[in-house]
């Protein structure tokens, strides 16, 4: 397992490579609907937290999450291919796992393609339930898995 990577917070410069790798990634097939306009708005949120796993300045993943007052939302995540499997996105999750508990947030949920298979494995892994079906979410091309992880309070 290569674990060679540093997490930290988005910037502007990051809009464009982390909207690129999530429409080749997760929009496959998709109108590209995180434009590197739409990322930067979640970068100046402040309800927000855009992260990105680095190696040697090369981006190698990213997550975006929204926080509500109990909940937070897992609104993406995604690795290079290349570097899947090397702890790179379990170390993203868990950079956002400990926010939402130092916050004393109750819940992460968010939502997968039903047909992503390995998506599913990775969050049940780590904990996330499936908790219900949102037909044609997206784009009417395929349906999403709720998910959703409880902490502690």
């Amino acid at each position: 397992m290569l674990t060679q990577h540093h997490i930290s917070i988005a910037t502007a410069a990051d809009a464009l490579p982390i909207a690129q790798l999530s429409r080749d990634t997760i929009e496959r097939g998709l109108s590209w609907s995180w434009t590197p306009r739409r990322v930067m708005r979640s970068v100046r949120d402040s309800a927000s937290n855009v992260v990105v796993a680095r190696q040697a300045g090369h981006l190698l993943g990213f997550a975006i999450m929204k926080y509500d007052d109990d909940e937070a939302h897992l609104l993406l995540l995604a690795v290079q291919p290349a570097r899947r499997r090397d702890g790179v996105g379990s170390a993203l999750l868990a950079w956002l796992e400990a926010t939402v508990q130092v916050a004393g947030i109750g819940a992460i949920s968010l939502e997968a393609r039903a047909g992503n298979h390995e998506a599913r494995v990775f969050y049940a892994k780590h904990g996330y339930r499936e908790v219900g079906l949102r037909e044609g979410y997206y784009e009417g091309v395929e349906d999403a898995v709720r998910m959703r992880k409880q902490f502690a309070p």
